[in-house]
C-alpha cells in the first residue's frame, strides 16, 4: 500500500520539474532574444563612444583593436623601439622591443631585462602581432569643440529648444484645459478635427508655411521655429486632455467653493495632479527640436550664425568626412546634453508619479 501511495508523489515532483524546466528555457530564451535586440539597438552609440576616443592612425589600422588604443613602443638610449608580441620555444608570448629587424633571423630587447642584451629570434617578424595598450585622445574633443564653434551652437539649440518648449507647454496645457473642463459647443467635432491633424503630413503645409513666413521677414530668424509651437500641438493637447479627464471633477468642485476662478483651479489643482504628463511634454518637445534637422535647414540655410547643432554637425561631417575619429567626437558633444536632461527630467518623473499616486 506504502509503495503505491509513493508513485504518484514521484509523479507529481517530476511534473512539477519539468513545468520549473519549461519556465526557464522560456524566459531564458525570452531574456537571450531582448539581450540581441539591445545589442543590435545600441551597436551604434558603442560604435560612436569607441571611435570618438580613437588615433587617427588606429582607425585605418586592420590589427587594431576595438577599443580606443595606440601600438606599444620603448625608448632605449633616446631611440623610440615597437614592441611585438614574440613566441618561444618554451610556449610563453613576450613583449620585446624590436631592436634590429631580419628577414629570418632579427634581433629584440627585453625592456624588463635590458642586461640581458639584444635577444636573438629566429623567425618572420612580419608574423607577429604588435602589443596595444589602451589609450584615450581626447583631442578629438577639443579640437572638435573648437572648429566646431560648440559654444555658439550650444546656445543657439538651447534657445531654439527651451523657448519652443515653453511655448509648447503653456500652449498645450491651456488647450488641453479647455477640452477637458469646459463645455463647448462642437467641442467633440473640434477635437476630432485637431486629433486628425496628427496623421496630416508635415511637407503638406511645408509650401505655404514658408510662404507665410517669407512674406512676413521671418525667414533667417529663429521666429519660424518658435513662435509656431506658442499655439500648441495635436499630440500633446490630446496627451494632456487624455490625462487631465482622469482627474476627478470633485477637486474642481471643491476649489470652486473655496472661491477659486478656473484659472485658479488649473494652477493649483490640475497641474500639482500632471507632472508627469507635463514634465514629457517639456521634454519630448525639447529633445524632439534638439535633434530636428530639416526645419532649421529651411529657414536658417544661410544664418550660419544662428543654425542649431544639428546643422552644424552635418556640416562638420561633410567637411571631415574622411576622419570619423572627429564626425563621431562632434556626435558625442552633440548628444552630451540631451543625455543630461532627460536623465534630470526621469527623476523628476518618477518622483511627479509618485506625488500623484499619494495626493489622489
Amino acid at each position: 500500500m506504502m509503495a503505491a501511495k509513493s508513485k504518484p508523489a514521484r509523479t507529481t515532483h517530476s511534473s512539477v520539474v519539468a513545468r520549473r524546466m519549461r519556465s526557464f528555457m522560456a524566459t531564458a530564451s525570452f531574456t537571450l532574444f531582448v539581450l540581441m535586440i539591445l545589442t543590435a539597438y545600441l551597436s551604434p552609440f558603442g560604435y560612436m563612444v569607441v571611435t570618438g576616443f580613437k588615433h587617427k592612425d588606429v582607425i585605418a589600422e586592420p590589427t587594431a583593436p576595438l577599443w580606443p588604443a595606440v601600438e606599444s613602443t620603448f625608448t632605449y638610449e633616446g631611440k623610440k623601439y615597437e614592441i611585438f608580441l614574440v613566441p618561444t620555444e618554451d610556449g610563453e608570448v613576450h613583449k620585446w622591443a624590436m631592436f634590429k629587424k631580419g628577414r629570418e633571423e632579427s634581433l629584440f630587447l627585453d625592456p624588463e631585462n635590458l642586461e640581458a642584451g639584444p635577444i636573438q629570434w629566429t623567425g618572420r617578424w612580419r608574423t607577429l602581432k604588435r602589443d596595444w595598450h589602451f589609450s584615450i585622445n581626447w583631442g578629438n574633443f577639443t579640437r572638435a569643440w573648437r572648429e566646431l564653434r560648440m559654444p555658439l551652437l550650444l546656445r543657439n539649440t538651447v534657445a531654439i529648444a527651451g523657448l519652443g518648449a515653453i511655448g509648447t507647454v503653456l500652449s498645450c496645457i491651456a488647450v488641453a484645459y479647455g477640452f477637458s473642463r469646459f463645455r463647448i459647443p462642437g467641442k467633440t467635432a473640434i477635437f476630432t478635427i485637431l486629433v486628425g491633424t496628427i496623421i496630416l503630413p508635415s511637407f503638406v503645409t511645408l509650401v505655404p508655411t514658408y510662404t507665410l513666413f517669407y512674406r512676413i521677414g521671418w525667414v533667417g530668424t529663429w521666429l519660424p521655429l518658435i513662435v509656431p509651437h506658442f499655439f500648441a500641438n495635436a499630440y500633446n493637447v490630446f496627451l494632456l486632455r487624455q490625462f487631465f479627464m482622469t482627474i476627478p471633477r470633485e477637486l474642481d468642485e471643491a476649489a470652486m467653493i473655496d472661491g477659486a476662478g478656473p484659472l485658479r483651479t488649473l494652477i493649483s489643482v490640475i497641474l500639482p495632479q500632471s507632472i508627469p504628463v507635463v514634465i514629457a511634454v517639456g521634454v519630448g518637445h525639447f529633445l524632439w527640436a534638439w535633434n530636428d534637422y530639416f526645419t532649421p535647414l529651411i529657414y536658417l540655410l544661410s544664418e550660419r550664425d544662428l543654425q542649431p547643432i544639428a546643422i552644424g554637425i552635418q556640416s562638420y561631417n561633410s567637411l571631415y568626412g574622411t576622419e570619423p575619429h572627429l564626425i563621431q567626437a562632434s556626435s558625442m558633444l552633440g548628444l552630451l546634453l540631451p543625455v543630461i536632461v532627460f536623465f534630470v527630467a526621469q527623476r523628476f518623473f518618477l518622483r511627479g508619479i509618485v506625488f500623484t499616486g499619494v495626493e489622489k
